[in-house]
C-alpha cells in the first residue's frame, strides 16, 4: 500500500526524533550507572529532572532500562519511514501490526505519564518527547491500517477527527502537568 509523501516523511522524522530521545536516555542512564554523582543533561529544575526519574523502579519495568525498548521500536519506525519515503509499498497487515504495537506502546506511555505525575513527582524531558512522538505515530499508523471505507460507520468519525483528538490529548496532558506542578510553576512568575 503506497503512503503519501507527507505521511512518509512524518513517519521517518517521528522515528528519528523518538530514536534520538531513546538513545540519549540510554546514554544518560549508562553514565548514571557508572557514576552515581553524574548529573544528567536533562536535569533542568526540580520538576524537569530525568535523573530523578531514571533512578526509580518505573524506569526499568522489565528489568532493563525502558529506553532500550524505545531504541528497538523507533529503529523499526525509522526503517519503515525510509521504506515509505522510497515508495516501497508495504502490505496493510504490516501497518496493522505497527498500529497494534504502537497502541501497546501508547498504553505503556500512559502508565509512565501517571507514574511520573503522581508517583515519582518529576518529569523527564526526553521521556516527554517519546510520549508525544508515540501518540503522533499511533494516529498515523492507525490511519494507514484502517482506511475509512473499511471501518464501521461510527468509527469513521474517530478517523475524521483523529488529529483533533490528538490535539485534545496534548492539551489535557499539558493541563495535568500544569495542575500537578502548579506550586512550582507559580514560583517562576
Amino acid at each position: 500500500m503506497p503512503v503519501s509523501a507527507s505521511r512518509s516523511w512524518a513517519i521517518l522524522v517521528g522515528g528519528l526524533i523518538g530514536l534520538g530521545a531513546s538513545v540519549t536516555l540510554t546514554v544518560e542512564k549508562i553514565q548514571l550507572l557508572l557514576d552515581s554523582g553524574y548529573v544528567p543533561s536533562c536535569n533542568l529544575n526540580p520538576v524537569l529532572s530525568c535523573g530523578s526519574v531514571m533512578v526509580t523502579p518505573q524506569a526499568s519495568v522489565f528489568g532493563f532500562p525502558n529506553p532500550l525498548m524505545g531504541i528497538v521500536a523507533f529503529t523499526v519506525v525509522v526503517v519503515t519511514g525510509v521504506l515509505a519515503v522510497a515508495d516501497v509499498a508495504l502490505p496493510r497487515w504490516y501497518w496493522g501490526g505497527l498500529a497494534i504495537g504502537t497502541a501497546a506502546g501508547a498504553g505503556f506511555v500512559h502508565w509512565l505519564i501517571f507514574q511520573s505525575l503522581y508517583r515519582i513527582g518529576a518529569l523527564c524531558p526526553y521521556c516527554m518527547v517519546v510520549w508525544a512522538v508515540t501518540l503522533c505515530l499511533l494516529v498515523i499508523f492507525a490511519a494507514l491500517a484502517f482506511e475509512p471505507a473499511d471501518i464501521h460507520k461510527n468509527l469513521q468519525h474517530l478517523h475524521r477527527w483523529r488529529w483533533t483528538l490528538a490535539a485534545l490529548w496534548f492539551i489535557a496532558l499539558f493541563l495535568l502537568i500544569f495542575i500537578r506542578f502548579q506550586d512550582y510553576w507559580i514560583t517562576l512568575l
